[in-house]
């Protein structure tokens, strides 16, 4: 019978205190980072499906799951799986990406073994009953119509779309309408049973805790769930993406708005490539601020828009970077010609030395002051866990990030910007509306 493995990964860094780690006979990592100096604890459990390991009669199926597990279990009604936290105080939650989901639970450090139960309970042992699927259908179904009705979120999934096709990457994480509505019972219980395994789960607790008592109230839990003694077996496959990202492709969406919104963008760098941190600079420089090149053109001097920003998205396999603004229509040919314009200076020249410094220091800055409450030490270590396999510690990462020479934003600035740009547009245009200049 194999046995417990566990290491400390780090000694304490950035205000935190040991990152320690565990595996279990099951493939089950267990990951806590101790916080002594503060009175509250967050339990996350990490489970590596999102809507990318999707077929696409299940699109929308990961997220869909997400609402019924807190629908109730073999031991609790959700009345009592909710009524459990709120007794104590506590919050809970869960989200959906593409390539991972996250249960979540904070509450007072002595309530960890409460937090513990709950949150594995409702993690493993979901019922899943007919009667809930199709009250979450609905509910499910609103939350489509309500994310169609907002342009500032529905252009970057537009945006994703045309970029990446109908692949995997380029569907929606809540799915479509007739996703929704033809999934049954017997489909979302089986993906259930396929992709919540031990060895695709992490559980990630950051606060007041220590290590040896975590893990052994997961291995309770677990041994409650009737998981504790199944060996690790093969992991379902995840969906791969072969189809290339899209140069120069455009998608117009008409809705009757007063406001243009849109994205601009190119295909960018995997979660993996070393100049992810590089990328991470010159995001900060184009349009990650108020000193930013984008926010001072495009509203600082002109006024041609309230919100302008850039962005990247790192997934397993590839990854997006993107500008995107909101504007009065008749402003949006001028906003996109200076957002164009920018990205065709970057990508031929870099960016300025006092740019390098500021964008470093932005990320330093942003790093450590988004590590100072529990929840995002959970998704510290917990998102590293899953998805990257390996922890760096925050002083490693600032290392990475003050490494970055203006040479290695000028290489990656080339790349990345080089390729004719995909185009996004959310706003009262017909679809055949001509927007070439932006991306010839």
């Amino acid at each position: 019978m194999p046995r417990s493995t566990s290491r400390t990964l780090e000694k304490g860094d950035g205000g935190g205190g040991l990152v320690r780690h565990t595996v279990l006979p099951n493939g089950l990592r267990i990951i806590t980072e101790a916080m002594p100096t503060v009175r509250s604890v967050t339990v996350g459990i990490w489970v590596g499906v999102g809507s990318r390991d999707e077929a696409p009669s299940l699109a929308g199926a990961s997220h869909y799951l997400e609402h019924l597990l807190f629908k109730g279990t073999k031991r609790r009604d959700a009345l009592s799986i909710s009524s459990a936290v709120d007794a104590v105080g506590g919050e809970m939650n869960a989200f959906t990406s593409k390539e991972y989901t996250c249960f979540y639970v904070r509450v007072l450090d002595t309530d960890l073994p409460l937090a513990v139960d709950v949150v594995c309970d409702l993690v493993t042992s979901s019922v899943i009953k007919g009667v809930d699927v199709e009250s979450e259908r609905g509910v499910i179904l609103e939350e489509i119509a309500m994310h169609e009705d907002d342009p500032t979120d529905m252009v970057h999934d537009q945006f994703a779309q045309v970029l990446f096709g109908d692949g995997p990457l380029g569907r929606p994480v809540l799915g479509t309408v007739d996703s929704i509505e033809s999934i049954g019972r017997a489909a979302i219980a089986g993906y259930y049973r396929r992709r919540y395994r031990a060895q695709d789960m992490v559980v990630a607790v950051a606060g007041n805790v220590d290590h040896a008592a975590v893990v052994r109230l997961v291995k309770k839990a677990f041994a409650t769930a009737g998981l504790a003694d199944l060996q690790a077996a093969p992991s379902a496959a995840r969906m791969g993406d072969r189809r290339l990202p899209v140069a120069g492709g455009v998608r117009v969406v008409r809705r009757t708005t007063e406001q243009a919104n849109v994205v601009l963008g190119t295909p960018g760098v995997s979660r993996r490539d070393e100049r992810r941190f590089a990328l991470g600079v010159l995001n900060a420089a184009l349009g990650g601020g108020m000193s930013s090149r984008l926010f001072q053109e495009v509203r600082e001097k002109r006024g041609l828009a309230y919100s302008v920003y850039s962005y990247h998205a790192q997934y397993a396999d590839a990854g997006l970077f993107g500008v995107y603004a909101g504007c009065v229509p008749r402003k949006v040919d001028d906003v996109l010609a200076i957002c164009r314009d920018e990205l065709e200076k970057v990508a031929a020249h870099g960016i300025t030395g006092d740019e390098l410094e500021r964008g470093k220091g932005q990320l330093r800055g942003a790093l450590v002051l988004g590590l100072e409450d529990t929840g995002s030490r959970m998704s510290r270590i917990g998102k590293a866990e899953l998805v990257y396999g390996e922890l760096l510690s925050v002083d490693q990462i600032i290392e990475r990030i003050d490494s970055v020479t203006l040479d290695d934003v000028t290489e990656v600035a080339a790349d990345v910007l080089h390729p004719r740009p995909t185009l996004a547009v959310v706003g009262p245009f017909d679809e055949d509306r001509d927007f070439g200049d932006a991306v010839a």
